[in-house]
């Protein structure tokens, strides 16, 4: 199994100067959803060869969200866990209805680096302390959906599709000091659009916190990237499908945001 050694700690800290590339995939019942076009891929339903694929690639990171619905599949997605815990060299996080103690001791486990936590979250605040207690808050990631409404900024549920009353920023301030150790944001507004990230608001949030943040939702072009690491002051950025469809090979991004003064890991 993949375990760091003690230098890593400090490794981290000297990676967290560089901005992260991080691509998200979808798991379900253990397999990847959604399509992917590496070319010399055995299976691309397979999670740990896409993540052996990506880490080659370039990737920094990996994001694996598991809409899985039934007990016996979060069975299955804890041996995916362990399976690409002990074949990719890169730190990878897993979240979707992660809602307790015991869900995070598990993944943690079978070699999850990190876990990101959403609505369970925003259902039950102080979920947030007793995992950032147990676990440090190096390992958990606060994943925030919001969507521009009339010029102010709401987190939403169940990817976008339920409003709340809860603002933005108050939100990303209070997960800050309940301890999350970074906030993955997605702007509702921007995601699938391929019209880039949500700048204004990312460096908005960044001049709020002081936890990385990871832009989410938007990516479509390689001035995407860079525009939301200088305009949007964001740490990492991740993204799916011009990462899956082979739209933006990730080497040839980091390039450009190498050309544009930006420290990437190459």
């Amino acid at each position: 199994m993949k375990r760091f050694p003690i230098f890593w700690k400090y490794k981290l800290q000297l990676s967290m100067l560089a901005k992260r590339i991080i691509p998200c995939l979808d798991i379900k019942n253990g397999r990847t959803v959604k399509g992917v076009n590496f070319v010399d891929l055995i299976d691309a339903g397979d999670p740990v060869e896409l993540a052996k694929q990506y880490a080659k690639a370039g990737a920094d990171e990996l994001v694996f969200l598991d809409i899985s619905a039934t007990l016996e599949a979060r069975a299955t997605t804890l041996e995916m866990v362990l399976h690409v815990a002990e074949q990719v060299n890169i730190p990878f996080t897993v979240g979707g209805g992660i809602s307790s103690i015991e869900d995070v001791d598990a993944l943690l486990k079978h070699g999850a680096d990190k876990i990101s936590i959403n609505s369970s979250a925003v259902n039950r605040p102080n979920l947030i302390n007793e995992l950032s207690n147990k676990f440090g808050s190096q390992c958990i990631v606060v994943a925030i959906d919001a969507k521009e409404v009339n010029g102010d900024w709401f987190v939403h549920l169940a990817g976008g599709t339920i409003p709340t009353d809860i603002r933005l920023f108050d939100w990303a301030q209070e997960v800050e000091q309940r301890g999350a150790g970074e906030i993955l944001f997605t702007s509702m507004n921007h995601d699938g659009t391929k019209n880039g990230f949500a700048n204004e608001a990312l460096a908005k949030l960044s001049s709020l916190v002081n936890i990385p943040i990871i832009a989410s939702g938007g990516a479509g072009t390689k001035q995407h990237f860079v525009d939301t690491f200088i305009k949007g002051k964001a740490d990492a950025a991740l993204a799916a499908s011009v990462f899956h469809f082979g739209e933006i090979p990730i080497i040839e991004l980091k390039e450009e945001l190498k050309q544009n003064n930006i420290e990437v890991r190459l």
